[in-house]
């Protein structure tokens, strides 16, 4: 994404993605390896030109959950600076999601418990903030492409397979930290794909436990080039859907919620404010400016 800030809002110049496969890379072999990070250091430096090409005065770079535990995690970043000349941060649980809780608040003040949550390929990230405690953030080894690789091998999967995806997603999500939010928020893909299966999910930007129910049924009826095609999702991400569902349906039933609001803004768009807020030393406050900081 490159952005410029305008009264503290974000106006996208560019926003643009692109699946290089590194959470399943590192799920099979653990690393990522000579040519998957010359593909991911050629890809960072197209970015980084792409950027400077439209002004950007700071290109920073962020590593999430496949970068955290991949055994070549020092010659990642190291490959990534060398070809990109930018630093590539490799964010902790926790930095990732207090910088997806400014991405969504903006800055403004927290008044009310939230939760927000983002659904990862590799791992879940949340983070719990309100009014006067010290944010509570948490990384659960869970997510869309991790259960994808592990339970279905057909396309769509069968019945026993999101079965499987639905029961180990639970489990899982068991370990989520304790909150009695008034507000539940999702970001990211997973979230943001899922509602452009429902016309009246699009509109309102509302994933309810009935509306998931009604798309798990709509991916297990055909496979992922045609939902691809028909809802305008990455073919990638389209078979990915069906246990990101099973995801997000297991988040709303922990916290007894029916109905959790999806939300455009995350990690990326927290990131670029708190780096014009905060300036070089922007990882040092993260708790603090997950409260906020706007008057």
């Amino acid at each position: 994404m490159v952005a410029v800030i305008a009264g503290h809002r974000l106006e996208p110049l560019v926003d643009e993605s692109v699946f290089l496969g590194l959470g399943s890379a590192v799920v099979e072999r653990g690393f990522l390896g000579r040519a998957a990070r010359a593909e991911l250091a050629a890809t960072l430096a197209r970015y980084a030109d792409m950027a400077r090409t439209h002004g950007a005065a700071n290109v920073t770079f962020l590593g999430t959950e496949p970068i955290r535990r991949a055994a070549d995690a020092a010659s990642i970043v190291r490959d990534a600076a060398a070809e990109a000349g930018a630093p590539l941060h490799v964010l902790s649980h926790e930095e990732e999601a207090y910088l997806t809780i400014i991405g969504v608040t903006e800055g403004m003040p927290v008044t009310h418990e939230t939760l927000v949550v983002d659904v990862g390929g590799g791992s879940s990230e949340f983070c719990i903030v309100d009014a006067t405690r010290r944010p509570r953030a948490a990384g659960l080894q869970v997510g869309s492409a991790r259960l994808t690789d592990r339970f279905a091998t057909h396309d769509p999967p069968t019945s026993s397979e999101v079965a499987s995806m639905r029961s180990a997603a639970a489990e899982a999500i068991r370990r989520a930290p304790d909150a009695s939010p008034s507000e539940l928020i999702a970001v990211g893909g997973t979230a943001s794909n899922l509602i452009k299966m429902l016309p009246e999910a699009i509109t309102d930007r509302v994933l309810t436990r009935e509306r998931i129910a009604r798309i798990q049924a709509l991916l297990a009826a055909e496979p992922a080039t045609t939902t691809s095609a028909r809802n305008a999702i990455n073919p990638v991400r389209a078979r990915l859907l069906p246990a990101g569902g099973a995801i997000v349906d297991a988040i709303l039933e922990r916290y007894g919620a029916d109905s959790v609001r999806v939300s455009e803004a995350g990690l990326r768009e927290g990131a670029i404010l708190a780096v014009d807020h905060a300036g070089p030393s922007w990882r040092d406050g993260l708790a603090d400016l997950a409260h906020g900081w706007r008057t």
